[in-house]
């Protein structure tokens, strides 16, 4: 791909028409600065491919489009956002992910750095002991088979009823953390064995628990709907739905090998394989998406439910109120059924958002009362040991993304090249020296994941801004750590 194969159609804008390939069914939008835009073109990138790639499916509404946190992914760029109708559009395994329902949770206080600071590395040392990490670790949680199967159904509802959760969390959760659609029956036992003891735990490679100081806020009316202020302590929550949701992907990759052909789709890339969303294939997919979708809203919820206990066990008595209130949780590895209007008509569609995050503007009925004045909060990691920030969505998302922006700052290094760049120690100890706590089960996980694997956060959230699709909030910096 070169720059002159787009269009540029505003400033953060630019498109390749449908002319550019003829099997194109619309055009492909990307969201980028120019200095964005210049490093996705290198040539070991294929990201841009595969958005083009997507463009060629069936049944797509409007473009296929990918935010600036764009690199590559199984098939469909991570960044990317898709839209087939629900008449006759498709669904895809690669277009969600293989960690369905991967998202982010942020819970503020009202504590301040200063007041905090002498205690920090003991809440680092008490949320590592206290929320399980690592690759397939297993959690504190002993659930029965019955009981697993009311958690997929039921999802943060189930935690609320078992004491994990406060109301006001699942008021302050997409979708109120249950997807309605969920099928067990079209569950693996081998998803449900891998998923059954994991509830509650982080898991490894990108996922993290960090204790952030707010840094500047730039909204105070959102800031102040969400209980924010500028010094004060915010804890994200960064996992999904673990092995379970993994195994729900791998099985219905294989399922839909054949699915394609049967249907008679062409694809320029087998890893965009597919169904018709309303064919029994596409519809079993959906059903046990929606499960794995549940059980990472439950899987985060558990998780908050231990960070609240590491606050009080570390800090109270210490500070004047160790509390933790829900932000809110989002997810950005989904596909989920919405209504939107393209080029006038509204349509019925299934957004596949694959590290892209909901981002509903202001009005927005699903959102909690004091929400809906501001818009959906935006949740956006960045990197390990650089900012990272919470934003709003925009009448303009909701105009020109089907309600979608960015979910973090987006890899430049694959994690092997990561690990030849960086030693995970040095990592650490440089870390440490800016006044960041860590906490890895692994330095090699660690260096998986160092700053200078990562784009520049503050220039995705500068472009995702400066296109009207989200609004600035707050920015935060990171004063703790903790990794699988």
């Amino acid at each position: 791909m070169r720059k002159q194969d787009f269009n540029r159609i505003a400033e953060y804008v630019w498109e390749i028409p449908t002319s550019y390939r003829d099997d194109m069914n619309v055009p492909a939008r990307l969201y980028a600065s120019e200095r964005l835009l210049e490093a996705v073109l290198g040539e070991d990138d294929k990201s841009v491919e595969q958005l083009v790639n997507t463009a060629t499916l069936p049944g797509l509404a409007g473009y296929a489009l990918a935010m600036p946190d764009i690199h590559q992914g199984y098939g469909f760029p991570i960044g990317g956002v898709i839209a087939p109708r629900v008449e006759d559009g498709v669904i895809s395994p690669g277009g969600v992910g293989y960690d369905i329902n991967c998202g982010v949770r942020v819970l503020a206080s009202r504590i301040h750095y200063e007041e905090a600071a002498p205690y920090l590395s003991d809440l680092a040392t008490a949320l590592y002991r206290n929320c399980p990490s690592g690759v397939g670790k297993g959690g504190s949680l002993q659930i029965s088979k019955s009981d697993f199967v009311d958690l997929l159904h039921d999802g943060a509802q189930w935690a609320l009823r078992n004491g994990y959760a406060l109301p006001e969390d699942i008021e302050r959760t997409e979708e109120n953390g249950r997807l309605a659609g969920a099928d067990v029956s079209h569950v693996s036992s081998r998803a449900m064995s891998r998923g059954i003891e994991q509830v509650g735990t982080l898991g490894a490679g990108n996922h993290f628990i960090e204790v952030d100081m707010i840094d500047e806020v730039f909204d105070e009316q959102a800031a102040d709907a969400m209980g924010l202020a500028p010094g004060n302590l915010v804890v994200q929550i960064h996992s999904g739905s673990r092995g379970f949701g993994h195994q729900v992907c791998t099985d219905y990759v294989r399922e839909f090998q054949s699915a394609a052909q049967k249907y008679g789709i062409h694809l320029p890339d087998r890893q965009l394989i597919c169904a018709p969303f309303q064919s029994p294939e596409g519809q079993a997919y959906f059903g046990a998406m929606n499960a794995a979708a549940n059980y990472a809203f439950v899987n985060r919820q558990v998780l908050a439910y231990h960070i609240r206990r590491s606050f009080e066990e570390v800090l109270a008595g210490k500070v004047d109120d160790w509390h933790l209130h829900q932000v809110y949780d989002i997810a950005h590895n989904m596909a989920k059924r919405e209504t939107h209007v393209v080029n006038g008509e509204t349509v019925e569609v299934v957004v596949h958002r694959k590290g892209a995050t909901r981002a509903f503007g202001p009005g927005f009925e699903g959102l909690p009362p004091e929400y809906r004045p501001i818009g959906q909060p935006v949740l956006v990691p960045g990197s390990m040991g650089t900012a990272s920030w919470i934003l709003v969505g925009t009448e303009g998302s909701m105009a020109q993304t089907f309600g979608s922006s960015c979910h973090g700052a987006g890899r430049v290094m694959s994690r092997r090249e990561a690990k030849r760049s960086v030693h995970g120690g040095t990592l650490r100890t440089e870390l440490e020296q800016e006044g960041i706590h860590v906490r890895a089960g692994s330095m090699s996980g660690l260096a998986e994941e160092a700053p200078q694997a990562y784009k520049d956060v503050d220039e995705v959230v500068k472009t995702v801004s400066g296109a009207g699709i989200a609004r600035k909030v707050a920015r935060l910096v990171p004063v703790a750590v903790i990794k699988g």
